[in-house]
């Protein structure tokens, strides 16, 4: 006898992110074309030198990684649009899982602390139901065997009140910034800043500023994707 998944599968059969084409039992999200189709970054020296690039002469970092590459129409757009818009938080977990074996071949983050989301505005947070990277950065974590914090760091719009304008006055490039609710819980720490797609950085430059604010904290920063600008 058919279970009840068995026979909703038939009536609504999960298709692949990308091509639409029905999915397989054993394909999660993406075809196995698709999946071998997947922008992979890989990491050597130019590569490893573009992400740090988009940090160099603005805020110190350990190290810099990112999985994917993001392009208009892409396989990975296709993916975070799903991630962020349409509730499929385990994409998260898909990318991640994937990840960990590069970031173990490579030997990055071995002696990370935490793992800290780039935190979403409150208003987001209510309005979408959920971090996108919340479900990456619990895979990682047990991954790295290390804590995953998401109350520490909060996003707030500097338009929200007259004594966070005067704390962020020398920010004025971006529309949201970033406090610490609790130094020690960051001091003498490696912190893994996480998020999904880096673009020009800006997002990721003001979290760490506001942790570079901290006694003795080192930051490195992992994302699932990267965005090539020009």
């Amino acid at each position: 006898m058919k279970s009840l998944k068995d026979v909703f599968s038939v009536f609504f059969p999960d298709v692949c992110v990308n091509c639409q084409s029905r999915l397989l039992r054993n394909e999660q999200f993406l075809c196995t074309f698709c999946l071998n189709d997947l922008p992979v970054i890989l990491y050597n020296d130019t590569t490893k030198k573009m992400l740090q690039n988009i940090f160099y002469g603005k805020v110190p970092i350990e190290d810099v990684y990112s999985f994917l590459y993001f392009t208009k129409f892409g396989i990975t757009q296709k993916l975070i649009h799903q991630l962020k818009y349409k509730k499929e938080q385990n994409i998260g977990v898909f990318l991640g899982r994937r990840m960990c074996y590069d970031i173990e071949r490579l030997k990055l983050f071995e002696d990370v602390n935490l793992v800290l989301p780039v935190p979403l505005h409150k208003k987001k947070l209510k309005e979408r139901g959920y971090n996108q990277v919340d479900k990456f950065g619990e895979l990682l974590s047990a991954y790295l065997q290390v804590p995953y914090e998401t109350d520490v760091l909060q996003r707030v719009s500097i338009n929200e009140t007259q004594t966070l304008k005067q704390r962020f006055e020398r920010f004025s490039n971006t529309d949201s910034k970033f406090l610490i609710s609790d130094f020690e819980c960051f001091e003498n720490k490696h912190v893994l800043l996480i998020d999904d797609v880096i673009t020009t950085g800006a997002t990721l430059v003001s979290c760490c500023e506001e942790l570079l604010k901290v006694k003795n904290i080192k930051i490195s920063v992992c994302t699932m994707a990267y965005t090539e600008i020009g």
